[in-house]
This record gives structure tokens, C-alpha cells and sequence, in this order.
């Protein structure tokens, strides 16, 4: 089993009106060394599968399919191998 972590955020080109928000009450409060702001998205997803091949493949299609909108959004995303739950006596 696998456990991706994915990370969808907008795409360069898009405007951002909530980054935007956010960037602007930062430096309200004082944090004027915040520069830029973007806002995304970040998901947990266990895959059961056992081959790492099937498994990337499988949350590329998850991201292209649902978790993200590819007119506006970047996905990027780490597959991290989960240890094999334990048998209990």
C-alpha cells in the first residue's frame, strides 16, 4: 500500500483573488517580508496497491479525473510506501 501526497495548486497564469487576501492581511499585521501568496490544495490518498508503477499511474488519473481542475490547476505529488499492517493474535 501507498500513501500519496498530493499538492494541487493554480496554475502560474491564473489570478489567485484568495492569495491575494491573504498576502494583503499578512502585511497588515506586519509580515512585510511576505512577498506572494498562492492558496492550493493538499490531499491524502492510500492506495491499495502493491506495485509503485500501478500505483503513480492510478493517482495520476485520480489528479487528471478529480482532484484537480487541469484548465486552472498544477498537480504534483510523492508516493510514500506504508508498512504492512500488523497481524493481530
Amino acid at each position: 500500500m501507498y500513501q500519496a501526497r498530493i499538492h494541487i495548486t493554480l496554475k502560474p497564469t491564473v489570478n489567485d483573488p484568495q492569495g491575494v487576501t491573504v498576502l494583503s492581511s499578512l502585511q497588515r499585521l506586519g509580515f512585510g517580508n511576505a512577498d506572494d501568496v498562492r492558496i492550493g490544495k493538499f490531499l491524502l490518498v492510500n492506495v491499495n496497491e502493491t506495485d509503485r508503477a500501478k500505483a503513480e499511474q492510478s493517482v495520476t488519473e485520480m489528479c487528471q479525473k478529480l482532484l484537480a481542475n487541469p484548465v486552472i490547476e498544477d498537480f504534483q505529488f510523492e508516493l510514500e510506501e506504508m508498512p504492512a499492517p500488523r497481524a493481530t493474535t
